[in-house]
C-alpha cells in the first residue's frame, strides 16, 4: 500500500470512527449556556456533556441550579416553550436539535416530570395510555394489547380504569412512567422519579428500572437527590453544581409539653378513609408514614376539611403545605407569597430556606423544591398553632433539608406542633417524636417512633426501610 492508499484509508478510517462516535452519543452539550427571558442570569452557562447510547446518568446539584433545565432542553420542550435564549450546540442522535420539528423527538426521548399531574391530560388510566398512543399514530386495534403489556410490565394492571386525580402521588409516578414507557423511546428522562414513593416501593422501583433497561438497552437520564437508595445504579454521576457544605442531621431534643394542643376525633371520608382519631402534643413532631396509597394525603386534607368528611377537628384553623404546593400561590413574586398572610420574621425565613436570590421571581417560574420551601416559609411565617405538612423533604438538596429540620425543631420547641408526611425516613429518624402509620385508609396505630425503627414487622408491613442513622447506631454500640 503506497503513501497515498494509506492516508486515504486512514481518512476513510476516522470518518467511520466520527459516525460511530455520533451514532453512540445520543445526547451532546456544547458549551451550551442557557437564561430564561425575564432573568438576566444564565440558569446553565458553558456546559458541556455526553450521554453514550445504553449508559445510565444521574444529575446532582442543589435546588434550583438548573437540573430541570437541562432535562427540557434534552427533550426539546426548551427553549421554544418558553421563549429562552440558548447558545453553544446541542445534539441529539448526532443531529443538531433544532432540526427536529416539534414533537418529533418526544417519539424517541420520553420524560417523566418531577410533578406527575403536569402531564396528565386525561381522567382514567387507560385513557391516558391511550390518548399517548394516538399521538404517536398508533392503529387503534393495536392499542389494546400495547396498553395491557405496559400496565402488566410496570405492575399496574389492577389501576386500568382508575380515575388518576383520585390516586396517591407515588401512585401517579407510577402512572407517569407507564406512559412513558408505552412510547417504546430509546431515552427515558426521569426527574427525582422516586420523590413520592415510600422506599420500600422505591426499592422495587429501581430494581425494576434496573432490568428493564437491561432488556430494553434503554438510555437513562434522572435527576436525584436521594442517591442511598440507587446503589450502583448509575454509571456516572454528573454534578451540576457543587452543594455548600452541610452538617450531618442530629436527634433533636423533645419538645413535647403535656398539654394537649391537637385532637382528632372519629375523621371519616364516605369512600376510603376509615374512622380515624388521635391526639398531639403542644410542641411534638409526629411523622405520617406507610405505603403508597394507604391514605396519608386524605388524612391530612380532611383535617383541613378540604374533602367532604365527618368528623371532629380541634383547633381547626391549621397551617396546611400541600403535596402540590403551587395549589396555595396567589401572589406575583415569592417574597409576596412568603409574607401574603401578614407573618413575621418573613427575610430571616427567606434567608434560611435560600429565596432570597428569587425574592422577585413570580411563584410559578421557580423550580419544584423551590416552590416547596415558599410554601413551608409562608406556612411558618404565619404563626399556626399547629401544622400539617405533606412530603416537605420532595425535592430538596442537603442543605434545604438541614435548614427545614432546624426550623421545624425550632418552632416545635417554641409550641408548634407538626404533623408531616414524609417518605424520607432519614429525616424523620431524626426529627420524629412520634410515627403515625397507615395502611388501607385505615391509622393501624400512633407509636413513639423509637419504637417504629425498632420494629422489623412495623416497618415491612407499611413498606418502609430502617433509617441508616439507626444502623450507624447500633454499629456503633455493637
Amino acid at each position: 500500500m503506497d503513501y497515498l492508499q494509506q492516508a486515504r484509508f486512514a481518512d476513510m478510517l476516522l470518518h467511520v470512527r466520527k459516525k460511530v462516535m455520533l451514532v453512540h452519543n445520543v445526547i451532546s452539550f456544547e458549551q451550551v449556556s442557557f437564561r430564561y427571558p425575564d432573568e438576566e442570569k444564565c440558569i446553565l452557562n458553558d456546559f458541556s456533556f455526553t450521554v453514550q447510547k445504553g449508559s445510565k446518568v444521574v444529575i446532582t446539584g442543589p435546588s434550583g441550579c438548573g437540573k430541570t433545565t437541562l432535562l427540557y432542553l434534552c427533550n426539546r420542550l426548551y427553549p421554544d416553550n418558553c421563549d429562552g435564549i440558548l447558545a453553544g450546540k446541542i445534539k441529539l442522535f448526532g443531529k443538531d436539535s433544532s432540526s427536529f420539528i416539534p414533537g418529533e423527538i418526544n417519539q424517541r426521548i420520553a420524560t417523566v416530570f418531577q410533578d406527575p399531574d403536569a402531564q396528565f391530560c386525561m381522567q382514567t388510566v387507560e385513557e391516558e395510555l391511550a390518548f399517548t398512543l394516538e399521538n404517536l399514530h398508533v392503529k387503534r386495534e393495536e392499542m389494546d394489547n400495547r396498553i395491557t403489556e405496559v400496565l402488566a410490565l410496570t405492575n399496574l394492571s389492577e389501576f386500568r380504569y382508575s380515575i388518576i386525580q383520585q390516586l396517591s402521588g407515588g401512585q401517579k409516578q407510577q402512572i407517569a412512567t407507564a406512559c412513558a414507557l408505552i412510547m417504546e423511546p430509546e431515552v427515558l428522562l426521569l426527574d427525582e422519579p422516586i420523590s413520592h414513593l415510600d422506599p420500600y416501593t422505591a426499592k422495587h422501583y429501581i430494581e425494576w428500572l434496573d432490568q428493564l433497561q437491561q432488556k430494553r438497552k434503554l438510555t437513562i437520564v434522572a435527576i436525584e437527590h436521594r442517591l442511598d437508595l440507587w446503589g450502583d445504579f448509575f454509571d456516572r454521576i454528573i454534578p451540576l453544581n457543587e452543594s455548600e457544605e452541610v452538617s450531618a442531621l442530629s436527634k433533636r431534643m423533645t419538645s413535647m409539653q403535656p398539654e394537649t394542643s391537637f385532637q382528632a376525633t372519629k375523621i371519616e371520608t364516605k369512600n376510603f378513609l376509615k374512622p380515624t382519631s388521635f391526639t398531639l402534643q403542644r410542641g411534638e413532631i409526629a411523622i405520617l408514614a406507610g405505603p403508597n396509597g394507604s391514605g396519608k394525603s386524605t388524612l391530612l386534607k380532611a383535617l383541613c376539611q378540604l374533602i367532604p368528611t365527618s368528623g371532629l377537628v380541634e383547633p381547626s384553623f391549621l397551617g396546611y403545605v400541600p403535596q402540590s404546593p403551587e395549589f396555595l400561590f396567589l401572589t406575583k413574586t415569592v417574597k409576596d407569597e412568603v409574607a401574603y398572610g401578614g407573618g413575621y420574621d418573613v427575610d430571616n425565613l427567606m434567608d434560611r430556606l435560600k429565596l432570597m436570590d428569587i425574592a422577585p421571581s413570580h411563584p410559578f417560574s421557580i423550580s419544584h423544591g423551590q416552590k416547596r420551601r415558599v410554601a413551608i416559609a409562608a406556612m411558618l411565617c404565619d404563626g399556626r398553632e399547629v401544622i400539617l405538612m405533606d412530603e416537605p423533604t420532595s425535592g430538596q438538596d442537603a442543605v434545604a433539608l438541614s435548614e427545614l429540620f432546624q426550623l421545624i425543631d425550632m418552632r416545635a420547641q417554641e409550641g408548634t406542633t407538626f404533623l408531616i408526611v414524609t417518605h424520607e425516613m432519614e429525616f424523620a429518624y431524626y426529627l420524629a417524636d412520634s410515627i403515625l402509620l397507615m395502611d388501607d385508609g385505615r391509622l393501624t396505630g400512633k407509636f413513639p417512633a423509637k419504637d417504629v425503627w425498632e420494629n422489623d414487622r412495623l416497618l415491612l408491613d407499611h413498606h418502609l426501610l430502617p433509617p441508616k442513622g439507626l444502623m450507624l447506631r447500633e454499629k456503633s454500640f455493637a
